[in-house]
């Protein structure tokens, strides 16, 4: 027997796949749907107050299961899982992630199916829980309300600029120009403002003498504390 072939009889051996069994394959597809099931509930209570996409959560548990067959497919065989990284190497996943949430959940619902096709429940249980726990306590931190934006568009004139100056801080608890566009029609200033009240704030900037509009839009994100 030449040296290449003892190599290679003795890579085989070393990685030879197992032998799995119908009950094992039962229970670790059980365990995965059980715990996939879990992670179905607590995305939907997590994103109760967003967009929810039930597609999407039925994908997660669907992800889990797949993912538990293939490393049960894997571990069975190292010509097959050879085969299999082959031909998965191949797919191309083009849908775009628009939330950072669905992100995390859908490496949640992967990283399931990765340990409950090793036989490592415990792991996926413990991991379940405390990835839980985590959001939870996560969901409680406060954050600031963000400050809004306030759109004029007046007349070039430094009096109406300086009434409106008066409008808004006697209506604003905070305000700062972000912009400022001049044209021979007229000004559009925009201003940062804090306000508790958006509508009298609008009210009184549109009262203003020389004031030809005034919009107040919500800012778009969150802010620490």
């Amino acid at each position: 027997m030449k040296f290449g072939d003892i190599f290679k009889h003795s890579f085989l051996q070393g990685f030879s796949g197992q032998d799995i069994g119908t009950t094992q394959i039962i229970i670790a597809l059980a365990v995965t749907c059980i715990i996939s099931l879990y992670i179905f509930f607590v995305y939907r209570a997590v994103t109760r107050k967003t967009f929810y996409s039930k597609n999407f959560n039925i994908s997660l548990s669907a992800v889990a299961v797949i993912t538990a067959a293939i490393i049960l497919t894997i571990q069975s065989s190292l010509v097959v899982s050879l085969g299999m990284v082959g031909a998965l190497s191949i797919v191309r996943f083009r849908t775009a992630v628009k939330e950072p949430m669905d992100l995390a959940f859908m490496f949640w619902s992967i990283s399931i199916g990765i340990m409950c096709g090793a036989g490592m429940t415990e792991v996926a249980i413990i991991s379940s829980l405390v990835i839980t726990l985590m959001i939870v306590v996560l969901e409680f931190i406060p954050v600031g309300k963000a400050p809004m934006i306030l759109v004029v568009n007046m007349a070039n004139s430094d009096e109406t600029e300086m009434a409106l100056e008066s409008a808004i801080n006697n209506n604003a608890a905070f305000s700062k120009v972000k912009s400022r566009n001049i044209t021979a029609s007229g000004t559009d200033v925009v201003y940062e403002v804090r306000t508790k009240d958006e509508k009298a704030l609008a009210k009184a900037v549109a009262g203003v003498e020389g004031v030809y509009s005034s919009s107040v839009l919500q800012h778009d994100g969150e802010v620490t504390l």
